[in-house]
């Protein structure tokens, strides 16, 4: 893929992994054997219609003794799959020790399941050509690593109890994304809480927000809308939104019964 007469980032990767593969003597086949992947996923990443992850360009450079060359490109490919507007809160999101995250509408993007993350992409993006949801499903997983890491931020998530309700990809899709969501929660270093219907209006109906915490550097807010992100770093900015956020947190179900919730969630979907 090219723009204004420049190789992106995934073309060049896709172009170094094809040779590497040709000079090693392996067809995709046995490439998708040795990197334990599938062999669509070997040929989509060598056409550039599938960005790879950091794994997948990890076990690539031992499979093919490449010295580490697409581990060291795929995090440009990684950032060339976000919006331009969306890549410094995925590089602050990297960066945070906690955050602080409420949905009203969706399971947040960090817990979402593959298939949960393509319906919900594939309805945003209607118009997207051949590829670009894979790709931006592929980038949306990618930001997951960080829950795996040796220190991951602590992730305390309020979503409103119709996140576990409104059909999103069927039943099949939803009972594996709400057995998702049960299972971060139990992990010592997330939280999940349920803001109930009973609730009523609540200051969280202007929308999905989430606020970034440090140490030692200011708190950073983030606020979605239909066309494009925005980084709040002002202080009374963010100020007002963590204002928001404990409003929410004190409505909130405890994290126990969150969970008993969304248990009985499941049995909707079965």
């Amino acid at each position: 893929m090219a723009r204004d007469g420049q190789v992106s980032a995934l073309a060049l990767f896709s172009g170094e992994l094809r040779q590497a593969r040709s000079r090693a003597g392996l067809t995709q086949d046995q490439l998708a054997e040795k990197l334990s992947y599938s062999i669509s996923l070997v040929a989509h990443v060598e056409t550039g219609s599938r960005a790879p992850s950091l794994d997948f360009a990890a076990r690539a450079d031992e499979a093919l003794s490449t010295g580490g060359l697409l581990s060291r490109l795929q995090p440009f490919v990684r950032a060339e799959a976000y919006p331009a507007w969306f890549r410094d809160w995925v590089e602050i999101e990297r960066e945070a020790t906690s955050l602080r995250w409420f949905e009203p509408l969706l399971i947040p993007g960090l817990l979402q399941t593959e298939d949960y993350a393509r319906a919900v992409l594939a309805a945003a993006h209607p118009a997207a050509p051949d590829g670009e949801v894979d790709r931006l499903v592929s980038a949306r997983m990618d930001r997951q690593a960080i829950l795996a890491r040796e220190a991951p931020p602590l992730l305390w998530v309020i979503v409103d109890e119709g996140v576990l309700t409104r059909p999103v990809g069927g039943a099949g899709v939803m009972r594996e994304q709400i057995g998702r969501l049960i299972a971060a929660a139990r992990q010592p270093k997330i939280v999940l809480q349920v803001l109930p219907a009973s609730a009523g209006a609540h200051p969280g109906l202007a929308g999905q927000f989430v606020i970034a915490g440090f140490d030692g550097a200011a708190d950073v807010a983030y606020l979605d809308n239909a066309l494009a992100g925005q980084v709040v770093e002002r202080a009374d900015d963010v100020a007002r939104v963590t204002l928001l956020y404990d409003i929410l947190k004190a409505e909130a179900l405890p994290r126990q019964a969150s969970i008993d919730l969304a248990r009985k969630a499941i049995e909707r979907w079965t």
